[in-house]
């Protein structure tokens, strides 16, 4: 985990890229069976004879594993304050057991709260990369990130650091 990212260090145009997840069928049926019992996602033989012609991961599973390599590298309790939705979540080629998921990250804009001086609004492009750095999902998502404390800021000469 790395340093608490407060807004005064998101910069638009920033382009990050990072996590690590491997992604393994008794995960994908086991995710499938709790929350997404479709067949191609349970079951090889389903799954050959569909359109994904193969088992493929939930798309809410791989939303699932983006969320976690989120928080493990830039959502801290220290400054992020959740988030009032996403837009454009695409699905873009199906995850397989077997794949290697990582994330980049684009800053879209970083917008202060006029009527909430202690915060501000992120909006970031995500995309979820395979192994062969395939684009498999992509959302815009909005995060509302804490400024930096001025008792943090006063003892760090205000770098963050």
């Amino acid at each position: 985990m790395s340093d608490p990212k407060y807004f005064e260090d998101v910069v638009p145009g920033t382009v990050e890229e990072f996590g690590s997840m491997d992604v393994t069928e008794e995960e994908i049926v086991d995710f499938a069976r709790k929350f997404d019992p479709q067949p191609f996602h349970l079951d090889w033989e389903a799954a050959r004879t569909s359109l994904f012609g193969g088992l493929a991961a939930s798309g809410w599973h791989t939303a699932s594993m983006m969320m976690r390599m989120l928080v493990d590298h830039t959502l801290r309790p220290e400054s992020s304050l959740g988030s009032p939705g996403v837009d454009e979540l695409r699905w873009l080629r199906p995850v397989r057991p077997g794949d290697r998921l990582s994330l980049r990250m684009t800053i879209l804009e970083a917008t202060p709260s006029r009527s909430k001086p202690d915060r501000g609004v992120v909006r970031s492009l995500v995309e979820v990369l395979n192994q062969d750095r395939e684009v498999a999902m992509s959302v815009k998502t909005l995060v509302m990130f804490r400024r930096r404390p001025a008792s943090v800021a006063s003892a760090d000469g205000g770098t963050g650091r």
